[in-house]
């Protein structure tokens, strides 16, 4: 059902402002970006109220430095845009303003109100909020925001730190709490559980008793998000740099099941001891590549997390009586879409986890020509990275692993001498189809030849 007239979203407390004034807390405004503290002097300048909020303001004041600086004001994004030329809207569910800086871009959102009297925008279905653009008081956006942490607001005007519903002495509790009932917000937005964990992940906060009660029996709430907002959080639970400890405390909370179902059964199933062992490296080494500003994939950790799945599923088909190369491809496709029905998987990431599990039985293929093949594949090393994270798994894929990198780092001369040829039939068969080019495009008529058409 849609509705317009509708009840406040969430009880409202009995709130006491607090104001930290600025000789009283840490906020610096040398820890503010250039483009975030422009943002708010104009608004303040131009008469509206202007404030750092959420994150921002909760990381400046636990010591750390927070990449993005999100700003809530009186203006309505129609007004914002007025001000600055370097700005656009977006959004349908929230209506935003992004306010851009050459690199940097400031989220500004209008105060969001409590109650529609008919004359904002809201639809709310079966309890979910669908659309929200109601704009109210700083007071009535204070309520609205999730956790009390997160509602604290840098007022530009005076620097000082501004709280409505004790927010500030659950940071220094380090504790997450819900604003109003939990079950309601959950409702409100299921992945606000996921969110908690999160937070409570990196923040290294405890979740209230109270915030973390109602997740046996909504976390089934999750099926029914959206997989793109479940793939873009699951990205800022994995690849924050807190990753290990990030997923950690999901299975702990009982939701890795309503996120990563798959993972969750091959946690459980026979090795999977094993497959745990390999995806806390696989976490963890993501963590580090993080630490070290380099780069990584969604692909191979989310190939990493349905490993599990996809090898059990792979074995029993083989034990059928399945064609192996057939098998994989199949499996790996069939898995990948059970998956993305809970957290979308962009294509490009599945065929590059697909590519990565297809190379896995090869490197058992140890004769000239599949050798000479598998050093030359696009793909191999990613591949071969999840060949070294599978060490786990036996002694047998570790000494393989080891053979892998023996191979690489030998001279001509000696890989010709540890390598065995395989039969005639073996060396003579044509590649399999995941080493294949793509089909050349026939060419249409009247396009032109030479290094430009090469090079599309």
């Amino acid at each position: 059902m849609t509705d317009h007239a509708t009840p406040p979203i969430a009880a409202i407390p009995a709130l006491e402002l607090r104001v930290i004034a600025r000789d009283q807390h840490n906020v610096s405004r040398k820890n503010i970006s250039s483009g975030a503290l422009r943002v708010l002097y104009r608004l303040n300048e131009a008469g509206f109220r202007a404030c750092l909020v959420g994150g921002a303001v909760r990381d400046l004041l636990l010591g750390g430095h927070p990449k993005d600086f999100d700003i809530a004001t009186s203006a309505t994004p129609e007004e914002v845009k007025r001000l600055f030329r370097n700005c656009r809207l977006i959004g349908r569910r929230f209506r935003l303003a992004h306010v851009v800086f050459g690199q940097e871009i400031v989220e500004v959102a209008t105060f969001r109100g409590n109650v529609d009297d008919g004359s904002g925008d809201r639809h709310v279905v079966d309890g979910r909020i669908v659309r929200d653009n109601v704009y109210g008081t700083i007071e009535e956006d204070a309520v609205r925001r999730d956790f009390t942490v997160n509602a604290l607001y840098y007022d530009i005007a005076d620097f000082s730190v501004r709280d409505y519903v004790g927010g500030y002495e659950d940071l220094l509790r380090r504790e997450l709490r819900l604003i109003g009932d939990p079950v309601q917000r959950y409702r409100e937005d299921p992945v606000r559980m996921l969110r908690a964990v999160r937070l409570a992940a990196k923040l290294d906060f405890r979740i209230a008793d109270d915030a973390r009660a109602p997740f046996d029996d909504l976390g089934e709430l999750l099926l029914h998000a959206p997989p793109a907002r479940l793939f873009d959080e699951s990205l800022k639970m994995l690849f924050a740099g807190h990753g290990l400890k990030s997923f950690g405390a999901l299975e702990a909370s009982g939701l890795l099941a309503d996120v990563f179902p798959l993972t969750a059964r091959a946690l459980k199933f026979r090795g999977g001891e094993g497959f745990r062992a390999m995806l806390e490296n696989g976490l963890a080494g993501t963590d580090r590549r993080i630490a070290e500003g380099k780069p990584v994939t969604p692909a191979f950790l989310f190939a990493t997390l349905l490993w599990g799945a996809v090898r059990a599923q792979v074995e029993r088909e083989i034990a059928k009586g399945s064609d192996p190369a057939s098998a994989w491809l199949r499996v790996s496709h069939h898995v990948i879409n059970e998956q993305a029905k809970h957290v979308a998987i962009p294509r490009r990431f599945g065929v590059m986890m697909q590519e990565i599990w297809v190379l896995q039985p090869r490197f058992e293929q140890r004769t000239k020509k599949r050798v000479h093949r598998m050093l030359t594949h696009p793909r191999f090393r990613a591949a071969y990275d999840f060949l070294l994270l599978r060490a786990a798994e036996s002694p047998a894929t570790a000494e393989l692993g080891e053979w892998w990198t023996q191979a690489q780092g030998a001279s001509s001369a000696e890989f010709a001498e540890q390598i065995p040829h395989g039969s005639a039939e073996e060396e003579s068969e044509p590649a399999e189809s995941a080493d294949k080019a793509p089909a050349r495009r026939r060419r249409r008529r009247g396009k032109p030849s030479g290094p430009t058409a090469a090079a599309e």
